[in-house]
């Protein structure tokens, strides 16, 4: 199941203002379809929703893949903006990206970043969502829960992001965004056997002029080494009270991710509508989505129905 070769890539990206990006995105299926939102995680790209994409349309969907702030084509509107990665601004773009295209509601799907957002939506504005998939579940935290430490083996597993706090860390990532890139992929799906093209077709996304100035702004707020900005400071408290999720949600786990998540177990509860957990097999790793495409689409399918 987690064997990957070359894939088809996207060509026909179109982009469209949305609040404070210019943001680029796949739009696939009917026009007149119920719309299905696929957000990508860090350091990924749309194409982890390559495969997902034509199961998707097939069963008449519309498909909206944007680039999240820092990634591929999206670029800020204005240069005085703050390069900001708190996950409160990334949900505020994924619903002004819904807003452009005058989206009213969409089942939300995504994983690592793309998930935080999707659960963002979901808790915060869940008029706005028909229903959720969530790789590795529950991922809505705040800055005050980022202070708490964690058992040293959790920490190691977080180890990037302490590199990140550090000026070397920053400038270390900037000069070796590829090798980095790689060793994520690797570490975090240990058995994906992802080939060269696959690979270089992604990481080229990561070349946007404010990519680094974004993860590492994301990162170090999480530790509260970053200050935010004034204006999501609401929806900030919001999230710090964990608010419970009512929306037709599955989440998703692969049976060999290498990165940091939960036990489903604990965040079960945070799901207070229609919920199931699926374990996906077959030594899937964190890019579920792209490792496991049948498994992801089949549980977009079942909560947009």
């Amino acid at each position: 199941m987690n064997a990957s070769g070359p894939a088809a890539s996207f060509t026909d990206l179109r982009q469209v203002d949305a609040g404070v990006l210019n943001v680029g995105y796949v739009d696939a299926g009917p026009p007149d379809g119920p719309v299905v939102l696929l957000l990508h995680g860090w350091p990924y790209d749309i194409h982890s929703f390559a495969e997902v994409v034509p199961r998707l349309t097939a069963a008449g969907h519309r498909v909206l893949v944007p680039h999240l702030r820092g990634y591929g084509t999206t670029r800020f509107r204005a240069d005085d903006t703050m390069r900001n990665g708190q996950p409160a601004a990334l949900a505020l773009d994924a619903v002004a990206f819904l807003d452009a295209l005058g989206v009213p509601k969409a089942t939300l799907a995504g994983f690592d970043w793309g998930a935080r957002t999707a659960d963002i939506i979901a808790a915060l504005w869940p008029e706005r969502c028909q229903g959720l998939v969530s790789v590795s579940g529950y991922l809505i935290a705040s800055q005050e829960s980022g202070r708490t430490p964690l058992p040293p083996p959790a920490e190691l597993a977080w180890w990037y992001q302490f590199y990140f706090a550090t000026d070397r860390g920053r400038d270390g990532y900037a000069k070796n965004l590829d090798a980095f890139a790689r060793l994520i992929w690797r570490t975090a799906s240990p058995k994906w056997a992802f080939d060269d093209e696959t690979f270089n077709r992604s990481v080229a996304s990561l070349h946007n002029p404010d990519h680094v100035d974004v993860v590492i702004h994301n990162y170090r707020w999480r530790l509260g080494l970053a200050p935010g900005e004034p204006q999501y400071d609401e929806v900030e408290q919001k999230l710090a009270a964990n608010p419970s999720i009512g929306v037709p949600t599955i989440t998703l786990e692969g049976d060999a991710n290498g990165a940091p998540h939960l036990d489903p177990k604990v965040y079960g509860g945070r799901f207070s509508g229609r919920y199931e957990h699926r374990t996906v097999s077959g030594g899937v790793g964190h890019n579920l989505p792209q490792e496991a495409p049948e498994a992801f689409a089949d549980a977009v399918l079942q909560v947009a129905t």
